[in-house]
């Protein structure tokens, strides 16, 4: 085939600056192919002429690709770790200013949760979290906060009371919630890491790269966390060797950086 998939992802690299071949070539070629299928599209190069010329069908594409699935205090027994014991830890090791970086955050889901959960033990002026994610398209989504009924199912019951208002058939979180979350655009792959975070989550996203980028990406982590940092990764992802890295394992979700 002339323009075959090498040549696909030479395209997209220039096009959005996504190096497809971090990622799993099976599984994202499949998500890819049937895009382009239900788009009625023919080969691969028709459809990077439209990636080039159709703003919706690009904003499409890479929406899909960037797997954009999240809900608040997803794996709920994992954040009531969070709350009793990572947080009070955190605090107690390096004070009440934390610096808290949720990475590929999607639609905003796991940041808000992050600052509810760091409400239990802090007032909310002193919250600040740094969310970031590939996708423009989806920050945006993020920073309107308004979500269904299905994703906002595991918050515990006294801070949906609190921190959310139904409009219609959906929910809409505060405004002093949303307030402590700083969002911006970051590629993972490409882009600086931010330094000294005392606490990183990053979840249910490495389970799509390649082995080599993951390990490349847990280095970058632990680079960007201080000393005794956290590192919160997702239920079906693991860092198998934690300990050539640098981190210690504090469970089967958090990682800590070894002081």
């Amino acid at each position: 085939m002339l323009f075959d998939y090498e040549y696909f992802k030479r395209e997209v690299l220039t096009l959005t600056g996504i190096n497809l071949s971090c990622y799993k070539e099976s599984q994202m070629k499949r998500r890819i192919d049937n895009l382009i299928s239900k788009n009625r599209i023919e080969g691969y190069d028709k459809y990077v002429f439209c990636l080039r010329t159709d703003r919706r069908m690009f904003e499409e594409f890479v929406n899909h690709i960037t797997i954009n699935v999240s809900e608040f205090y997803r794996d709920i027994n994992q954040w009531k770790v969070m709350e009793e014991k990572a947080i009070p830890e955190l605090i107690q090791r390096f004070g009440k200013t934390l610096k808290v970086w949720s990475a590929a955050c999607s639609t905003g889901d796991e940041p808000y949760s992050l600052v509810m959960a760091m409400s239990r033990h802090l007032p909310l002026a002193n919250i600040r979290v740094h969310a970031t994610d590939l996708d423009r398209q989806i920050i945006e989504t993020a920073k309107q906060g308004v979500y269904p009924e299905k994703s906002i199912a595991s918050v515990p019951a006294d801070l949906k009371r609190r921190y959310f208002r139904k409009t219609g058939t959906e929910y809409k979180i505060s405004d002093e919630i949303k307030s402590r979350v700083e969002f911006r655009e970051h590629n993972l792959l490409k882009d600086a890491y931010p330094i000294g975070c005392h606490l990183i989550v990053c979840r249910n996203v490495m389970i799509y790269f390649t082995e080599e980028v993951k390990e490349q990406i847990f280095r970058k982590y632990y680079n960007s966390l201080a000393n005794g940092g956290l590192l919160f990764i997702g239920a079906s992802e693991q860092m198998m060797n934690h300990k050539e890295i640098g981190f210690f394992r504090k469970n089967a979700f958090f990682y800590q950086k070894a002081s």
